[in-house]
């Protein structure tokens, strides 16, 4: 039975002794073929010396076995096997069809290899610069980036991370404010509901620091960084300090800091091929900022948008709009750093938006681009194994789920401008150093739903005994987002270990329901409490309650 050609499509060789198989006697028969494809060619008879003749002319050796004599020449035997080292085909007149056919494949897997080593090429090189840039960035082992490590969070599932931003790197050189905070943000993800919500600190917010700066005891909270940080020799306890404050102003616990300079913006932004920014302005005329048409040798106006139109910027232009605030005699920005605050904002989301952009995840050039930019100048705390949970975070919430809290919201704000010995400050609307509200206008955004939403007055009494209970069960209420106008004990009786009482029985019932479902249904009438005629809810924290579990 013949062999089966082998993966190559050659047919295996036989051993020496089956070639010639057909040959009889010694003597080739006309027109017959061998295996191979070789002509038989007609021979004399086998010498006598090695075999006696037999029958029908059938060599018979000494041993009486049948012997076959091929009469093949060393030349035949040579050109046999040379046809089967250089891949030719059987039969022979496939020959140049077969040449034909191996140079295409050979192509082929050449064209194959070539694109694996591209691609290995593009990945390594990626790879190393993300390994290298990392490792400056990230706190840990690098290659613990395999990891999936879940953010931390705070009690109620929130990941709160710091951005701020100093000008050390400015190109004007060092300065006496290389280290003032003039950028200072805070966004707050939810890792489950795929939500983000962002928030800025005016740096001209005046604060208590804690410790002698350079403006004493108190001033802006810009300086805070630069003072414990010692002008930048101690990062990481500035970051530490400014963290702790931002904690106290928004009333959120924050686990993370980022701290970035000028070059990384510019970087960062003409790394993914710059970024489109919709331009609004309460000025019909746009936006115009003359302090920074020095770069164009005051030939241009190097910040100038109309309002409404979609802006394209490269870096140097993205950081001169969020830094622009209506300086030499422009207009647009009548709000001055709350504006600023606000396109700072949106230059982030813009980034964001772009680097997760097909055509920058496509790009090897942009992600190196990008990844040495945020190597080089930028410092955080995240761990090594968090940034693969970070980045698939960063991809999962959209830009349509990020929200921007306004800290100075026409409607109800909470902070306003002010004075203290000639210097122009912001402060909060309840006063100097009460933030208050302002971390329950936060929460109350945060976790914004039907409830929150109907803003009903709710006041909790303690009528447990224990010092504090009142307090502890309003602030967990105000962290859901509900609005607690007041904390007070609860009049002399025995109350259940959870009581609430609602005014009437039709009002703001998305809050009835949810303040149900933690206390159980509510006693109408609330006369006996004495409370304000807005108050629509009533919490008691009872005896048996002092825990508030």
């Amino acid at each position: 039975m013949a062999k089966k050609p082998t993966m190559d499509g050659f047919i295996p060789r036989r051993s020496a002794s089956n070639i010639g198989g057909s040959f009889r006697d010694g003597v080739e028969l006309k027109n017959d073929t061998s295996p191979y494809g070789l002509k038989r060619r007609e021979t004399t008879a086998a010498p006598e010396s090695h075999a006696s003749q037999g029958t029908h002319g059938v060599l018979q050796t000494d041993h009486g076995l049948t012997r076959h004599d091929s009469g093949l020449r060393r030349s035949d035997i040579d050109d046999s096997l040379k046809s089967i080292d250089t891949d030719a085909p059987v039969p022979q007149k496939n020959h140049r069809r077969g040449r034909l056919f191996a140079k295409r494949k050979k192509l082929l897997w050449m064209a194959v290899l070539l694109v694996m080593l591209i691609g290995i090429g593009i990945t390594g090189w990626i790879g190393l610069r993300t390994i290298m840039a990392g490792s400056s960035v990230f706190n840990g082992d690098i290659f613990d980036i395999i990891q999936a490590k879940k953010l931390k969070a705070d009690t109620y599932g929130r990941t709160n991370v710091l951005i701020f931003g100093t000008s050390e790197d400015d190109e004007g050189g060092e300065h006496p404010g290389a280290f003032l905070t003039d950028s200072i943000m805070v966004l707050s993800v939810n890792q489950d509901k795929k939500d983000a919500f962002m928030v800025s600190i005016p740096r001209d917010l005046w604060v208590k620091y804690g410790a002698a700066c350079n403006s004493g005891y108190e001033g802006k909270i810009n300086e805070l960084f630069g003072c414990y940080s010692d002008n930048g020799d101690d990062q990481r306890a500035g970051e530490v300090a400014l963290s702790k404050k931002v904690a106290e102003v928004t009333g959120l616990d924050i686990q993370y800091q980022v701290h970035v300079n000028y070059t990384v913006v510019r970087q960062a932004v003409d790394a993914v091929g710059g970024v489109d920014v919709k331009i609004e302005s309460s000025d019909p005329n746009g936006i115009l900022d003359r302090n920074f048409d020095w770069k164009c040798n005051y030939k241009c106006y190097y910040v100038k948008y109309k309002n409404g139109e979609v802006a394209h910027m490269d870096g140097e232009h993205a950081l001169a709009f969020m830094r622009a605030r209506n300086a030499q005699g422009g207009y647009g920005l009548p709000n001055g750093n709350f504006d600023r605050e606000k396109n700072q904002q949106k230059v982030m989301v813009a980034l964001r938006e772009k680097a997760l952009s097909a055509g920058t995840l496509t790009n090897p050039a942009k992600i190196t681009g990008l990844i040495d930019a945020l190597g080089n100048n930028l410092n955080t705390n995240f761990e090594t194994s968090e940034v693969s949970t970070l980045l698939t975070l960063a991809n999962n919430v959209q830009t349509g789920s990020i929200t921007s809290i306004n800290l100075v919201d026409d409607k109800e704000p909470m902070m306003t401008t002010g004075n203290i010995s000639g210097i122009s400050i912001v402060r909060p609307v309840a006063g100097i150093a009460d933030y208050t509200d302002i971390a329950s206008y936060i929460r109350k955004q945060i976790n914004a739903d039907a409830a929150t939403k109907e803003n009903a007055s709710i006041v909790v009494l303690n009528g447990s005994g224990v010092v504090g209970a009142a307090q502890i069960a309003g602030d967990k209420l105000a962290g859901m987002g509900f609005t607690i106008d007041g904390v007070d004990n609860a009049p002399a009786g025995n109350y259940p270990r959870r009581a609430l009482y609602a005014r009437d029985a039709t009002s703001a019932p998305a809050t009835r329901a949810k303040l149900t479902a933690l206390y159980g249904k509510p006693t109408l009438g609330l006369a006996q409490f004495g409370v304000a005629d807005d108050v629509q809810f009533v919490v008691v924290v009872g005896q048996a309650d002092s825990s508030n579990e």
